[in-house]
């Protein structure tokens, strides 16, 4: 044992210093420090990479690295990235992860990956893909995150090493690239070997990974004269003379890989490594590479050169019986062919072929004449397929070949395409599709092609998305139900692209158009959506006198009719109705059941309703319901834009109930997701616009500033009607900051923009309470007239929260009698409402103005109990100042 380590190490050589950092973080991560006595820390980084030119060693060096790890009782996780696969989604995440978990009993599996089973199995190719709506790129990486924590936490230490990650799929590489600065708090050591200079774009992310050699990997260079001397000699014997031994450095340069090819064929040749041999060292050296290894291969015979192809269209992990398919060979004839293929160092392995360097693989495959090179990549396709394998199998070969009009090859891309993007990799969907559009389709299936190519772009390039339904429109399309679910799909596209106007005009259309009246009701169900949420509405009055007559006359017997009930409840919300009518109506929609990842729906509907019971003082029913849905999206891998709107949202519930550090921690988490999104996006604008009305809320002004500057949260804002309305929450932030003509001039605009649409509720948006207070320093009848309009519409809606909060405004920009009257009357109607925070600001101003200790205590308690820490430090400035003047007062002197 003690021999073959020595051997083993011998032949890494000059690669000390970088077996040296690999045996320190082994030792770190295994728990010894180098004398083995005490803990060590992970200060030095989990990441170990090394970069360096084909042939330089990087396998060789990563093997060790392996064989050390196992040796030091570490779990190894292994994967090499192929030439051949990296555009075969999850490629290298299924070597990684499936050998740990194929070959249970499905109900074992279920067990062990719980509500991840159903969105990383498909990923992994441990289960076939559910039908419905996949899983989101955040959502999926969530699920191979937790997998691969898991497997860490029961296997630890771990050792994860992926070679020519260069060459490893894009699915893999950016999740792995988004885990790997987690191994730091994890027992895992992430390893990588590429070639720097081979780096694909989707690769790129490797390069600024941190690690123990900063933001940098580890060079490999290449081996010295010494070096190359040591490697002769331990190949071909101590008696290899150091002419000779020079002459392999000379015309290897170096390099690790050719000079061990090099010796072997100096083995095969029976050359005696002496001076006298050196000058033949050039022409073997030559066979060992490029044209040279070729012409060696053809030496060889045809049959043996089409095994030889075929393995190199196959990739990695060959089965000979498949290379012989491609081939087109017997049985006899590849076994002989695979024979001669090890014998020649080519390939190696029995029951699973590989190429002994990935050098003569690439040399091989670019050999292949290119129309032969087509044609095997077509016979690939048909012999996967065959072998029962999966059609994004065979689709990576179709990539490959030639347009030709074959309905085969459309159907097997839809396929791969169906199958990927249930997998959750729509960017491998979308190539597959595209592919196929330009076999072409048939007449009469281009148009679902194009519906699907849609699809599958929809999350990642909305822009193009929309190009390719209006395409698929503007194709004849025989099938209604295909029609109606392109303009479904590319109203939704817009209408998250913040272009709502062109979503409802797109469904206007089509209403005109159709004559199934359960299809129209669903359109129109969808355009009123839509409009619900535009700023530019031309005639909002109608609209919701129209959806008032539908859905009074509705009974909410499936999906579309409840979906036009929650609508009309979110409309009375808006419009400032009393709340018994918003809640009737919610509660209508919601009898037959409102889920939040209905197949081909969007959440909008259930959210709306579900906000209702908060704005109506009923939040524990808003929040239930918030958990409910929360709980469907994470069941469906949906953990990008939908989640990030839960938690926002979900925060916006906490804020308005007066639990800031709470709503301020859930919308932190909100933000988070959303700028995974992308920046403008409507959920971008939810997520900002509450963080900052929460900071204000808690008292931290100069944050709320800074992170407004930092999002870009100022005009212009959004097309899309978001929540808290983005300019009123503007205008609140530079009220706060005592900018109060620019506050002014920014809620007078947002009310010039909101009053014509019918939205008049000030629980819903409280621009009016905001402007009062900005106009009582110039104007302040005016600031009355405006606080008392809005305590009138408060009234109206009814609940006690809207009241409370709009008469504590009332009284602040009132004077005499009245300001006692309001505050009073304020703190009534709060302590009957669930704002506690709201209720802490009345009791606050309340004990101030009556110079009341009790009343500020309380309001000091309730401040405290919200974390409104601005508001908290008001209440004590106001109980230490009457504490003082009653003091004072009550003294001899006094």
């Amino acid at each position: 044992m003690g021999q073959r380590v020595l051997r083993n190490r011998r032949t890494l050589f000059e690669r000390e210093s970088e077996l040296a950092v690999v045996d320190e973080a082994l030792a770190e991560l295994t728990g010894l420090s180098a004398d083995g006595t005490a803990p060590a820390d992970r200060s030095l980084g989990p990441l170990l990479a090394f970069a360096g030119r084909a042939g330089i060693g990087k396998t060789t060096l990563l093997t060790e690295i392996r064989r050390r790890a196992a040796a030091q009782g570490c779990t190894v996780l292994s994967a090499r990235g192929g030439e051949q696969e990296q555009r075969v989604a999850f490629h290298v995440a299924r070597q990684l992860l499936q050998p740990r978990l194929a070959g249970a009993p499905e109900a074992e599996l279920r067990a062990s990956l719980g509500s991840w089973y159903d969105i990383v199995g498909p990923a992994l190719g441990l289960c076939a893909p559910t039908e419905g709506a996949p899983p989101d790129l955040q959502g999926l990486r969530d699920g191979l995150d937790w997998v691969l924590t898991h497997l860490v936490v029961r296997q630890a230490p771990v050792v994860l090493v992926l070679d020519d990650a260069h060459w490893a799929d894009p699915e893999s590489l950016g999740w792995l690239a988004a885990f790997a600065p987690r191994a730091e708090q994890l027992p895992l050591l992430f390893v990588v070997g590429y070639r720097p200079d081979e780096l694909p774009d989707h690769a790129e992310s490797l390069r600024g990974l941190p690690g123990r050699a900063g933001g940098r990997p580890h060079d490999l260079e290449p081996l010295s004269a010494d070096a190359v001397a040591g490697l002769v000699r331990e190949s071909l014997g101590a008696h290899a003379d150091d002419a000779f031994c020079h002459e392999c450095w000379a015309v290897t340069a170096g390099n690790p890989f050719e000079t061990v090819e090099l010796t072997a064929k100096v083995h095969d040749r029976g050359l005696d490594p002496t001076e006298a041999g050196a000058p033949l060292l050039r022409d073997l050296a030559a066979a060992v590479k490029g044209s040279g290894l070729i012409a060696r291969l053809e030496r060889l015979g045809p049959s043996t050169v089409r095994f030889a192809w075929a393995c190199a269209v196959l990739g990695t992990e060959i089965h000979p019986a498949l290379a012989a398919a491609v081939a087109g060979l017997g049985h006899e004839e590849a076994a002989d062919a695979a024979d001669a293929l090890r014998g020649a160092r080519v390939l190696t392995g029995a029951e699973t072929l590989e190429f002994v360097h990935p050098l003569i693989a690439t040399a091989v495959y670019r050999a292949i004449p290119p129309g032969f090179r087509v044609a095997l990549h077509g016979q690939a396709a048909w012999c996967v397929t065959d072998d029962g394998q999966a059609a994004a199998t065979a689709a990576r070969h179709l990539l490959e070949t030639h347009p030709e009009g074959d309905p085969w090859v459309v159907q097997r891309l839809r396929a791969a395409a169906g199958e990927t993007l249930r997998a959750g990799a729509p960017d491998a969907a979308c190539r597959y599709l595209a592919r196929a559009l330009r076999e072409p389709p048939s007449a009469k299936d281009r148009a679902a092609v194009l519906y699907e190519l849609g699809s599958a772009s929809l999350l990642t390039e909305p822009a193009t998305t929309v190009n390719h339904l209006r395409a698929a429109l503007a194709e004849p399309i025989a099938e209604p139900g295909l029609r109606q679910n392109i303009v479904y799909r590319l109203s939704q596209v817009l209408a998250h692209s913040d272009r709502l106007a062109e979503a409802s005009e797109t469904l206007a259309q089509e209403i005109r158009v159709t004559a199934d009246a359960r299809v129209r009701m669903r359109m129109l169900s969808e355009q009123f959506m839509w409009d619900a949420f535009r700023a530019d509405e031309p005639d909002h009055p109608s609209r919701s006198r129209r959806l008032s007559r539908l859905a009074d006359r509705l009974q909410g017997r499936d999906l579309t009719e409840r979906y036009i009930i929650g609508l009309r409840t979110w409309d009375a919300v808006q419009r400032g109705e009393p709340a018994e009518v918003a809640l009737h109506h919610a509660e209508r929609a919601l009898a037959g059941g409102l889920g939040w990842a209905e197949p081909d729906r969007g959440f909008e509907v259930p959210v709306l309703v579900a906000l209702a019971f908060m704005y109506a003082d009923r939040p524990d029913r808003t929040e239930e319901l918030f958990a409910t849905g929360t709980a469907d999206f994470e069941r469906q891998g949906w953990r990008g834009a939908h989640l990030s709107f839960a938690y926002t949202l979900h925060g916006y519930v906490r804020y308005r109930r007066g639990r800031l550090a709470e709503a301020e921690d859930l919308v932190r988490s909100g933000l988070r997701l959303a700028e995974r999104v992308g920046p403008g996006t409507p959920v971008y604008w939810y997520a900002v616009g509450t963080l900052v009305q929460t900071l204000l809320a808690r008292g931290r002004t100069d944050e709320a500033t800074r992170v407004a500057e930092q999002h870009s949260f100022h005009e212009p804002f959004p097309a899309a009607v978001v929540f808290p309305d983005a300019q009123t929450v503007y205008g609140e932030l530079l009220l706060a900051r005592g900018l109060v003509q620019e506050a002014a001039a920014e809620l007078s605009a947002a009310g010039r923009r909101l009053e014509p649409r019918g939205i008049r509720n000030p629980a819903w948006c409280p621009w009016q309470l905001h402007l009062a207070r900005a106009e009582s320093h110039d104007a302040p009848d005016r600031a009355s007239a405006t606080a008392l309009e809005a305590v009138g519409r408060a009234r109206q809606f009814g609940t006690p929260s809207a009241i409370g909060q709009a008469l504590r405004t009332a009284a602040e920009v009132t004077t005499g009698p009245a300001r006692l009257a309001f505050l009073k009357e304020a703190v009534a109607h709060l302590e009957r409402s669930p704002a506690a925070y709201e209720l802490a600001r009345a009791l606050v101003a309340l004990g101030t103005e009556l110079r009341d200790p009790a009343l500020l205590g309380r309001g000091l308690k309730a401040a405290e109990g919200c974390h409104a820490d601005g508001l908290a430090d008001e209440a004590r400035a106001a109980l230490a100042s009457t504490t003082k003047r009653t003091e004072d007062a009550s003294s001899p002197r006094g």
